[in-house]
């Protein structure tokens, strides 16, 4: 029996436009969150962001926001998604505020996570409420401490509570802050992966490309914060683990309420944490 071969040159060819057809696949692949996203009856709204943080980072939300403000600076059109920062209404231990999003830092101990971002659930995939949370034990230190690396980590804890995933979790930069890429180390002055993408932009006009009957947006800020809604500083709060990536720094977990809503949580771990073990449910390492 007869067999063929390829000219190599064909066989070159074809390799090459194979791995140029995954590279684009790899970062152009969908990072909705679960379909999650906040019930709005108008193309575009504004989600409020109460500032609970530090003197040392609130020039980090300040540029969050902005860059979440500026698709055209990315390369995209529009966004349906605007950012108004507002005076917190929680503090340290971050409750969730309806219709709002609460951002956070505080000294939470050596629990092992940089960042969370956690998000009430209702009707399935509509976003009541959000909290957004920074770990000063970690980022007080000199592995974690500089303004790279706590752009990186604000932006997508942010992202997070608008219904956006991670563009890659391998560690690599996709230049947008929904990446794992770690400003830190031989990394530190790097200003990769701190800010959105275009992608990021593309993706956000698809999670909100239709609208509701309702909205979940407060128009203004609550006085009271809600209950039996929030995560608490325990871990256990969080629920069942439900995904985790390969490398071990991102998990998420849900729990259900008694109120018949879902809580939802996006841990980022650190480095360290999952050294030994990246398939492990780092709470209880």
């Amino acid at each position: 029996m007869k067999t063929f071969s390829l000219p190599a040159r064909t066989l070159q060819i074809a390799g090459l436009a194979l791995l140029g057809a995954t590279a684009a696949m790899t970062a152009w692949a969908d990072h909705s969150w679960g379909g999650y996203h906040w019930a709005r009856t108008t193309p575009q709204f504004t989600l409020k962001v109460g500032n609970n943080m530090s003197v040392a980072w609130t020039p980090r939300l300040t540029q969050a926001s902005s860059d979440w403000n500026s698709p055209t600076t990315f390369g995209a059109t529009s966004t349906p998604l605007l950012t108004a920062i507002v005076t917190g209404t929680s503090n340290k231990r971050c409750s969730m505020v309806s219709g709002t999003v609460q951002v956070c830092n505080g000294r939470y101990g050596l629990t092992g996570w940089l960042g969370l971002a956690s998000i009430n659930i209702t009707g399935g995939v509509h976003i009541t409420q959000g909290i957004a949370k920074m770990n000063d034990t970690y980022f007080n230190t000199a592995t974690y401490n500089n303004p790279n690396e706590r752009q990186h980590v604000v932006c997508q804890e942010v992202a997070h509570t608008f219904g956006l995933d991670h563009q890659s979790t391998d560690g690599s930069s996709q230049n947008s802050c929904n990446d794992y890429f770690s400003n830190t180390g031989a990394n530190a002055a790097s200003t990769s992966s701190t800010r959105p993408n275009q992608h990021d932009f593309d993706q956000l006009n698809i999670i909100y490309s239709h609208l509701d009957s309702t909205t979940t947006v407060a128009n203004a800020v609550a006085a009271t914060a809600s209950r039996g809604v929030d995560i608490s500083d325990d871990a256990s709060s969080w629920g069942q683990m439900v995904s985790q990536s390969a490398n071990g720094r991102s998990s998420v977990y849900e729990r259900y309420n008694a109120n018949g809503s879902k809580t939802v949580t996006h841990v980022f771990w650190t480095e360290e944490k999952t050294a030994n073990c990246r398939a492990c449910d780092h709470r209880y390492e």
